[in-house]
């Protein structure tokens, strides 16, 4: 396969501040950037050479963009698996399309997991009430139903704990195709963000210890702590999964640690993720450049972990009382901010993150929470 070379003109499918970071590592290695969605004024259009506003589900529009381009690649997985494949008319899509159908919906997802002999919580298909009701039998209570399309964040789900509240939970969904899934009692949250080349070759960030609050991810450390037991078979999964799938550029395996000690994959994104930011300021090189170099079929670079670090998500919630104190958090020498150019900010909404670099993770931790305390101390 042909290299994509410095100079090209790469594509983006989505327009979110993955892109953003996406663009200003290519736009640094001296790459354009086009990106297409359907806003307009967006954190990755502020950043990039053009920004096309339009719908994903207008394939004309969609082979237009590709056909300007070199290479395609995405940075939000609920882009239609039809529009990757009317983009791969004119341009390689990297990671392939068949990766973000496979990912974008969880009973696709959950499947190729369990047939990859990858271990998963037990789950069940559900498409009405009495499937729910089955599922509950099969995989016991407590466990939790989720939408098998479009979730994130925490929307589209819900905790069951008694039979009883099968039909209010298969209500809250709308009657949506679902899934409902064991309940795992898990010691903590982590993740490894890899990467794949085009020429099969392989790198990763280590295991990454996410807290999550209200769903949405609230800190992320590196290096996780974590036995090395753990830390080698988390890795020893995230390859299998980027190797099975094929993937060419990024994915991050999300995972529960367990009380016992096991692991179990959770969910799948296929681009760069929130737990990896990170990398931007930590590492050699970033989780964006990674994803450059692997779709443009250049050499991975190194992903050593320059510093330990910590990462905190800004949401809108931040601003309820006035602008936040930016001079207070960056006060902390060793503490870098990422705003997004969103413009109205809204409760939930990630507007930004902050890093802290230190000696440890654990003192990389206490840094970035007291600098975004300080964002709205009087």
């Amino acid at each position: 396969m042909t290299t994509v070379l410095p100079g090209s003109i790469v594509g983006v499918l989505g327009s979110g501040q993955l892109g953003r970071m996406f663009a200003i590592a290519a736009r640094r290695m001296g790459y354009r950037v086009h990106t297409y969605s359907p806003d307009a004024d967006t954190p990755t259009g502020q950043v990039a050479d053009l920004e096309i506003q339009g719908a994903y589900e207008d394939l004309d529009a969609v082979e237009a963009f590709a056909r300007n381009v070199k290479v395609v690649t995405f940075e939000f997985e609920n882009v239609p698996f039809a529009t990757t494949v009317a983009a791969e008319k004119h341009a390689p899509v990297r990671p392939a399309g068949s990766v973000l159908h496979t990912s974008q919906q969880r009973l696709r997802e959950k499947g190729f997991l369990r047939n990859a002999g990858l271990p998963v919580a037990n789950f069940f298909a559900v498409r009405t009430l009495a499937d729910l009701e089955a599922g509950i039998r099969r995989v016991g209570l407590p466990c939790v139903l989720k939408t098998a399309s479009f979730g994130y964040d925490g929307k589209g789900q819900s905790k069951i704990e008694t039979i009883e509240q099968a039909a209010d939970a298969w209500k809250s969904i709308a009657g949506h195709e679902a899934i409902v899934e064991a309940w795992v009692d898990f010691e903590k949250e982590v993740s490894v963000v890899a990467a794949r080349g085009m020429d099969g070759s392989f790198a990763h960030w280590g295991v990454i210890e996410n807290d999550h609050h209200h769903h949405i991810l609230d800190i992320s450390t590196a290096p996780a702590i974590v036995t090395p037991a753990v830390e080698k078979r988390a890795i020893e999964l995230a390859r299998t999964v980027l190797e099975q799938l094929q993937v060419v550029g990024v994915l991050c395996i999300e995972m529960f640690l367990t009380r016992r000690g096991e692991l179990l994959i959770n969910e799948l994104a296929p681009r760069p993720h929130n737990s990896g930011h990170l990398t931007f300021d930590a590492s050699v090189t970033s989780q964006f450049e990674q994803q450059l170099r692997a779709v443009c079929g250049l050499p991975l670079g190194s992903t050593e972990l320059l510093h330990p670090a910590a990462m905190a998500n800004l949401l809108g919630d931040l601003w309820s009382e006035g602008e936040p104190d930016w001079a207070a958090a960056l006060s902390i020498p060793d503490v870098k901010l990422h705003l997004y150019g969103k413009i109205e900010p809204r409760r939930g909404r990630k507007m930004g993150h902050l890093t802290a670099l230190a000696a440890s993770s654990a003192e990389a931790r206490e840094k970035v929470l007291e600098a975004r305390r300080r964002l709205t101390r009087s």
